[in-house]
């Protein structure tokens, strides 16, 4: 690829950005936002400000890149990611010059200037792409290694495939909600171990999963795939992910087709989608694959992506508490594996699907993705602040993930990922 200049690490912008701040001008991610005046739209974060490409194009701001008209005039980023990544990189690096320091096209124009930059906090965030499809993954090996020995056989805690496929199942994509949306506890059946009958009732194990999720960008026909080696041209970005899960319906339904009620309850996802191109200075090579994947797997280059991830727990009453700390660059299967598999029997993908991880978990405890670990199931419970226990999370209890990579000086975050769980109703 060539050289992205708006990842330049030297720049900086007219607009002021805190220090610590997740939207540098190195960053600007792209979401779809709504205030007291306008309806839903898409824009930009820059530090504490939100940047209107609805005014922006409209007043000739993005002349001569050929954006269709109202391509930003939308409910969703849908139309605008289909331009392609070569159309959507040049409106990055066009607004990318807009907001350096020493460019006075805006920073000058003081009309133009206050309509275009809204403060962050007089915005509401929606959901930045409509989701026809969702695929959720089960890509880290020490997360698949962990569940393998709390539920199967130690010795033997991947399964036969794991080492050869990435493994995934279809989710639910109409239950996928944008950060700040409540989540309520989901009820179905469970059966206790004791049990000779399954119950009905609320889970009695809700849990996190900290994951992340890429989001394509192009429509392939039936009967087609993707390449590996070609996998990054249909990927647009990507955002937290948080694949809420109710353990004990779970664990009793999921054989012998896999999850369904225990999951498809509830994702939330980060309202900001930070471009491929944005995290292009993070990449990082992969853990070791063995055995070697079948030709159709293989990539060449750094495929991973260095993004330190936290969750923290927050009870109703009390202050947060950060329970996991984890990296993105643990994932065993990479973004370009996971698409070409998924595609390699001629599954057509579209605009907007998005593709989870899976729970991301890293080598020490304090770095696995789920309460599930953390825990181990209950027998281990955590210590939150003021001396609350949590064993799963319990009614009130509002789960945040937030991660960023940090390189020369550049922090390029993702935002938070948040949700509060709500009794069943």
């Amino acid at each position: 690829m060539e050289t992205i200049r708006a990842n330049n690490p030297q720049l900086k912008s007219w607009v002021e950005v805190p220090a610590h701040s997740d939207f540098p001008i190195q960053n600007l991610p792209f979401g779809i936002f709504k205030t007291r005046y306008l309806s839903s739209v898409a824009g930009v974060a820059i530090g504490n400000h939100v940047l209107d490409l609805v005014y922006l194009h409209e007043n000739g701001f993005l002349d001569g890149l050929g954006l269709p008209a109202g391509i930003f005039n939308q409910p969703y980023l849908n139309d605008f990611m289909a331009l392609g990544r070569a159309k959507t990189r040049a409106v990055r690096e066009r607004l990318s010059e807009l907001l350096q320091h020493d460019n006075d096209e805006l920073k000058d124009n003081v009309a133009a200037r206050e309509l275009a930059l809204i403060p962050m906090n007089e915005v509401q965030m929606q959901m930045p792409v409509r989701i026809p499809n969702y695929t959720d993954f089960y890509s880290s090996e020490e997360h698949a290694t962990n569940v393998g020995t709390l539920f199967r056989d130690p010795k033997n805690a991947l399964l036969p495939n794991w080492k050869h496929l990435p493994v995934g199942y279809h989710g639910r994509a109409s239950s996928i909600v944008v950060s700040g949306t409540p989540i309520h506890r989901p009820k179905g059946q469970i059966k206790p171990p004791d049990a000779e009958m399954p119950l009905f009732c609320p889970s009695k194990k809700m849990d996190f999963e900290l994951e992340m999720a890429f989001i394509t960008c192009t429509e392939t026909k039936l009967g087609t795939s993707v390449s590996a080696k070609a996998a990054e041209e249909h990927i647009f970005g990507l955002v937290l992910f948080n694949d809420w899960s109710a353990r004990d319906i779970q664990n009793w339904e999921y054989v012998p087709l896999g999850p369904f009620l225990g999951k498809n309850f509830g994702s939330t996802i980060s309202p900001w989608i930070v471009t491929l191109d944005a995290l292009e200075p993070f990449r990082v090579k992969g853990p070791e694959q063995f055995p070697h994947v079948l030709p159709y797997l293989a990539t060449e280059g750094d495929r991973n992506f260095d993004i330190t991830l936290e969750v923290a727990m927050q009870p109703e009453k009390g202050s947060e508490t950060v329970v996991s700390r984890s990296n993105f660059k643990y994932m065993y299967w990479n973004m370009c594996q996971q698409l070409a598999h998924h595609t390699i029997n001629g599954c057509n993908i579209q605009v907007g699907d998005m593709y989870a991880s899976g729970t991301i978990s890293g080598p020490s405890p304090g770095s696995f993705g789920s309460l599930l670990e953390l825990t181990w199931n209950g027998q281990r419970p955590l210590h939150l602040s003021e001396g609350v226990e949590r064993k799963f999370i319990e009614d009130g209890d509002t789960v945040i993930m937030r991660g960023h990579c940090e390189k020369e000086g550049v922090r390029i975050g993702f935002g938070e990922c948040k949700g509060k769980i709500l009794a069943a109703v």
